[in-house]
């Protein structure tokens, strides 16, 4: 049975699966499409760390593509799908903001605009330092943002409905403007399971809407040249960089 009074999406993982495989999120290829951006800068990498795993869902395509791929993220209860459906990639609870797992990667990534989730310039500053100090010099940094300012459309208005293992699922969102900084998305969902009836739920999301700038800034403050590419990812585009050797 849902708590419906304390939670959200993030604590449930095998809803949080069930909403984003019926609305089709192709994880193969932006899984393929990050490893080509990484390949083609670190042509030998063989380690990725995936920031903000989730349940895994990218996890899994990198696991045939590198030797060592372990994941992070902040909600136990995507975690624990990941650790059902992926027992051999470690993954761990953690805050993007001031991990700490003393080793380096060849590569991390930070997908899906988890990103987004940071407030303020301060805290990107910081999560891009923290991720530094986790990627080899010559190593590689993806990540992929949330809405830039200019692009967000305020009164956007989302809705899925799908059914996996006899369990049917809808969501309905809501995008408004917070405020000058940051979008508020207000999501609704309907769980209905034979035997169990139909339960509801909702949280609201408050992501930053940063700006290509300020991504720039971080992630040159952090020691790394950037690149913004478009085109092979869908969503809103990937940052890219490389951490100088000297960094």
């Amino acid at each position: 049975m849902i708590d419906q009074e304390n939670i959200g999406i993030y604590d449930v993982g095998d809803i949080y699966d069930a909403i984003y495989g019926g609305r089709g999120k192709d994880y193969r290829g932006e899984s393929a499409a990050v490893t080509r951006h990484i390949r083609s800068r670190h042509p030998r990498a063989a380690s990725v760390l995936d920031v903000g795993c989730g349940t895994g869902g990218h996890l899994k395509y990198f696991a045939e593509d590198f030797t060592v791929v372990e994941g992070l993220d902040l909600t136990e209860g995507m975690l624990d799908v990941a650790r059902r459906n992926l027992p051999e990639i470690p993954v761990q609870c953690g805050d993007m903001r001031s991990f700490e797992l003393g080793r380096r990667f060849d590569a991390v990534v930070c997908l899906f605009a988890t990103i987004g989730n940071l407030v303020g310039q301060d805290e990107l500053d910081t999560t891009l330092s923290t991720f530094a100090r986790h990627v080899v010099p010559g190593g590689v940094l993806v990540i992929e943002p949330w809405w830039f300012p200019e692009n967000f459309t305020p009164g956007h208005v989302g809705g899925s409905v799908t059914t996996v293992d006899g369990r049917t699922v809808a969501r309905v969102s809501h995008a408004v403007r917070d405020s000058e900084t940051a979008s508020r998305m207000n999501v609704h969902y309907l769980v209905a399971e034979s035997g169990k009836g139909v339960q509801h739920f909702a949280d609201v999301h408050v992501l930053s809407l940063y700006g290509r700038e300020q991504f720039e800034k971080a992630f040159e403050q952090a020691g790394f040249s950037v690149e913004y590419v478009e085109g092979d990812y869908n969503g809103n585009g990937l940052f890219v960089g490389v951490k100088r050797e000297n960094a």
